[in-house]
């Protein structure tokens, strides 16, 4: 882990430290300040991310002085929830109020026995990518590691996962956590790798390091550090088979191409201390822009040294982009292709579209600093102000 953040989080004589988001290690040289035993650190893990509770004074085997001093100094702080909504296929959707006005959103996504929390790890998304609702909104800042792992705190918390007070666990609980919501997690390092540490920890939520996942589109980089500070699973937002494709979907493929990208994704897997884990391979199909046979074909030559899952995502619509949905009919040609090349192809299922919770449609509200949202929705109103009637869909060829 990094530690700098979390010190960081430990300075101001007037402003209290939110413990939510402090692992281990943090809360540990926390309580080392107070001149405090470490064990305090576990007593607190177990309080807020195992039983929910907020509260100093109801920490009954701490004491009173402790809690006292607790109150004084520190808190134990989620974001706020605005609003939730719930799909009729099960998702649960959260907007989330975070520091500076801005709102995030989070999906929770029950299957059968599993239960997947979609997280947000940005407030917006700096990077862009064409096909994407969030890159559309701009970019105003970091979340913190309480601003992620209190989503988490939060998602468990709505369906009683959270024991308060000995109340009984709900039947449904987050049993895995992805960092595919708003913004890229790498280039929020610090706190992101801090909040994945809090998922794991046996102390905290204690969700296996196979069912956590960070997804990125490919700060190489940041990539090359990972594997120091953790070892949970890795998801690559590819979606092209080639750069020419990919630098006009994901315009970071400019910087840090295919070929590195997928070197480094191998140096993270070759170094995980448990063998026969696979990067996921994440593409998102747009109708005749990246979903033809030869795209497959080209797929499948390009991860054939590379040991990969590959799923499927098919485009989920939304106001400021004139992308179309994948016919089912290429997307099952292109999952078949693969396939027949040998690779664990899924197609990942739309779920939560009627509460605008599909994959790529999260937005939130971001008091963009970028002005970014403001050229798209500039763009658009001059596209439907013109004569045509038809909006071309740009086709990108490989």
């Amino acid at each position: 882990m990094s530690p700098s953040s979390e010190q960081a989080a430990m300075v101001g004589p007037t402003q209290k430290v939110n413990l939510m988001g402090l692992s281990q290690k943090g809360l540990e040289a926390f309580f080392e300040t107070l001149g405090e035993k470490r064990f305090r650190a576990t007593q607190l893990l177990k309080w807020i991310h195992q039983l929910g509770v907020c509260d100093f004074q109801k920490m009954s085997n701490i004491s009173k002085d402790l809690r006292n001093k607790l109150d004084e100094l520190a808190e134990v702080r989620a974001p706020e929830v605005i609003e939730q909504w719930d799909s009729k296929d099960g998702t649960r959707k959260f907007l989330i109020r975070v520091a500076g006005g801005s709102a995030i959103e989070t999906v929770f996504i029950p299957e059968g026995e599993r239960g997947t929390l979609c997280v947000s790890s940005q407030v917006g998304c700096s990077l862009d990518c064409s096909f994407c609702a969030t890159g559309k909104q701009g970019f105003n800042r970091d979340l913190t590691a309480a601003e992620i792992i209190g989503q988490v705190w939060i998602a468990a918390k709505s369906f009683g996962q959270l024991q308060e007070c000995g109340t009984r666990r709900g039947d449904r609980k987050v049993t895995n956590v992805v960092l595919m919501g708003m913004g890229e997690p790498l280039l929020n390092f610090d706190n992101v790798v801090n909040a994945m540490s809090l998922m794991m920890d046996d102390n905290a939520f204690g969700i296996s390091k196979r069912r956590v996942t960070l997804s990125t589109s490919g700060l190489v980089p940041a990539l090359d550090r990972l594997g120091e500070y953790t070892d949970a699973c890795l998801a690559i937002s590819l979606h092209a088979p080639n750069d020419k494709l990919r630098n006009e979907l994901v315009p970071l493929n400019k910087r840090y191409p295919i070929a590195q990208l997928l070197d480094s994704a191998k140096r993270y897997i070759d170094g995980l201390p448990d063998t026969h884990r696979k990067i996921t391979i994440e593409y998102t199909l747009i109708d005749h822009v990246n979903d033809r046979p030869e795209h497959a074909q080209e797929l499948a030559e390009l991860l054939a040294d590379v040991p990969v899952k590959i799923n499927l995502i098919p485009f989920n619509p939304f106001s400021l982009s004139n992308y179309k949905r994948v016919s089912n009919n290429a997307l099952r040609r292109f999952q078949q292709i693969l396939i027949d090349a040998g690779y664990t192809t899924t197609i990942r299922t739309t779920r939560g579209e009627d509460i605008d919770a599909a994959c790529g449609q999260l937005a939130g509200k971001v008091n963009d600093k970028t002005k970014r949202s403001q050229r798209y929705k500039l763009d658009q109103a001059a596209m439907l102000s013109s004569d045509s009637d038809i909006i071309p869909v740009k086709m990108v060829n490989s």
